[in-house]
């Protein structure tokens, strides 16, 4: 079982990836000697999916628990849910000794992790993330948060989790365009710390093009593993994003935010939006810091490979989405902050970019590649 260890104090925990691990979260939680009863927290969507084999785990492990469910989807991710979630586990006899498990994608995540952070001031959690975006990068690092009408994540805590399990054979159920979404963010890893991660992201592309199948699950675990190793070793060297460092993990991220919430929850993913706002940061890579051609048409090729989008879709409104790129809050004291690459694996932390160079890089977005 590939394990990958985050090194941050009395905060460091592990991450155990494993094809069939969901079946083991029972027993890694009594290893780690985490008491109390289990609250299972969870969407409509993978509820029917994986929650028994979750529950089947802790009974295994002697752990009381309750479940709760809320309605699947970004527009959930907000205070009122987190509320009745509260409300829910204190229905059910929870109190600052039990703890949470988020079984979910990043929404479910973002969520349980931010009520762990506040629920009695703050109780242990689990993470077991079910799509590629959650696994690979978004149950890592202990940022959580929920949606408010002015934007994403703007109301969050920091809060890492006990433990993290990660099993790739739930991506098995996962629809084509949700699986290709979270390989956006696998794309962003390899080309801020491990550019030849980019071919296995290929291969990988070409396998998935032939069959999604438990034989292509066999060799996830690895990759899945390196993505994370990418990911910890960036947190421990910024938890709460002080230094800088941590920022590196927005790359394609400002253009990208911009996109996403220019049109309605859904329209397009994350992953996609991500995928865009890379195509907008080597753009601006090429003009401000001398990226070469080459090394930016090796990252598109495999964007296109893994089915990702290039090309702004014709219902995005530019002026939208650069007035919602201006508000993110990656933005410092009206100032753009923005990553940019000198080459594949040098990121750079950079104030160079003006509010035209952002026009320039959205309209890029809007030629065909």
């Amino acid at each position: 079982m590939p394990t990958v260890s985050l090194s941050l104090g009395d905060r460091s925990y592990q991450v155990h990836v494993a094809n069939g691990a969901l079946d083991a979260v029972g027993y890694m939680a009594e290893r780690l000697r985490i008491s109390g009863k289990a609250a299972i927290i969870t969407d409509s969507n993978v509820n029917p999916l994986y929650a028994n084999r979750l529950v089947q785990s802790l009974q295994d492990a002697d752990y009381s628990y309750s479940l709760h469910v809320f309605e699947a989807g970004e527009q959930s991710k907000n205070l009122h849910t987190v509320e009745t979630l509260a409300e829910e586990m204190v229905a059910a006899g929870h109190d600052r000794s039990s703890f949470i498990i988020a079984l979910g994608g990043g929404v479910v995540g973002d969520m349980a992790g931010f009520l762990a952070a506040i629920y009695y001031r703050g109780i242990p959690f689990i993470q077991v993330p079910t799509t590629v975006m959650a696994q690979v990068d978004s149950s890592v690092g202990g940022k959580t948060a929920v949606d408010i009408s002015s934007g994403k994540n703007l109301i969050g805590a920091f809060h890492q989790p006990k433990l993290v399990v990660v099993d790739p054979t739930t991506l098995l159920t996962l629809p084509p365009r949700v699986l290709s979404e979270g390989m956006a963010e696998m794309v962003k890893h390899a080309i801020i710390r491990k550019p030849k991660m980019l071919q296995q992201l290929q291969r990988l592309a070409y396998e998935l093009q032939l069959g999604f199948t438990l034989n292509t699950i066999e060799h996830l675990p690895e990759i899945i593993a390196e993505n994370i190793e990418i990911k910890a070793r960036i947190v421990e060297e910024d938890e709460k994003e002080t230094r800088g460092v941590r920022a590196f993990l927005n790359l394609g991220h400002t253009l990208g935010h911009g996109v996403e919430a220019s049109v309605p929850f859904g329209e397009i993913l994350h992953g996609e939006a991500v995928s865009l706002g890379l195509r907008g940061a080597l753009y601006l890579s090429r003009k401000l810091n001398g990226l070469s051609d080459a090394e930016s048409n090796e990252v598109l090729r495999t964007l296109q490979s893994l089915n990702l989008p290039l090309t702004l879709p014709a219902n995005v409104d530019v002026e939208k989405a650069l007035a919602l790129t201006a508000s993110d809050k990656k933005f410092s004291g009206g100032n753009i902050r923005f990553v940019l690459l000198n080459a594949l694996g040098q990121p750079e932390f950079s104030d160079k970019v003006s509010a035209e160079d952002l026009r320039e890089a959205m309209e890029h977005l809007t030629t065909p590649l």
